[in-house]
């Protein structure tokens, strides 16, 4: 995922320590119940479409633009699948972040699949139970999003 500027703006007098920042997932399925994932370019594996909200963007406009900005497929979003905190993650420059996932269940509405920026090598539809190699994460977004079960989130119980 490209740096977006407002974080290299950040960066710039925070250091690399943590920062805590939104994410969005976007899980988009076609008229054909398959399921959109690109091959990130950073990685070389397949997963999910996501991004970070630039500031006052709201989640689900987010999750539209970056499939299309990644996919060049049009989408709307249907709902929230899921609200999650991740892990922090240390990137190879050290730079720390932690993100707040919002995953939306989208569907395609037009545009073509294929590779639209240089975030992805390859862009694809799958059908769900023919993936190809995709990590947990990506897994749980999709089965979550196949699911009617309310938005899933973590709960604490009371001690």
């Amino acid at each position: 995922m490209a740096t977006p500027d407002f974080i290299r703006t950040i960066r710039a007098s925070a250091g690399s320590q943590l920062l805590w920042l939104p994410g969005v997932t976007a899980i988009v399925f076609d008229d054909e119940g398959r399921v959109l994932l690109g091959r990130r370019t950073d990685t070389r594996e397949w997963a999910v479409i996501g991004g970070i909200p630039e500031p006052g963007e709201q989640p689900a406009r987010c999750a539209v633009r970056e499939v299309h900005e990644e996919t060049a497929v049009h989408c709307e979003v249907e709902r929230v699948v899921l609200v999650q905190a991740m892990e922090p993650v240390m990137y190879d420059n050290g730079d720390v972040c932690q993100y707040m996932d919002i995953t939306f269940r989208c569907r395609a509405v037009g545009g073509e699949a294929r590779v639209n920026d240089d975030e992805s090598l390859e862009v694809g539809w799958f059908a769900v139970d023919a993936l190809p190699d995709l990590n947990a994460f990506g897994r749980f977004r999709i089965k979550q999003a196949l699911s009617d079960e309310p938005t899933w989130f973590e709960t604490m119980t009371a001690s």
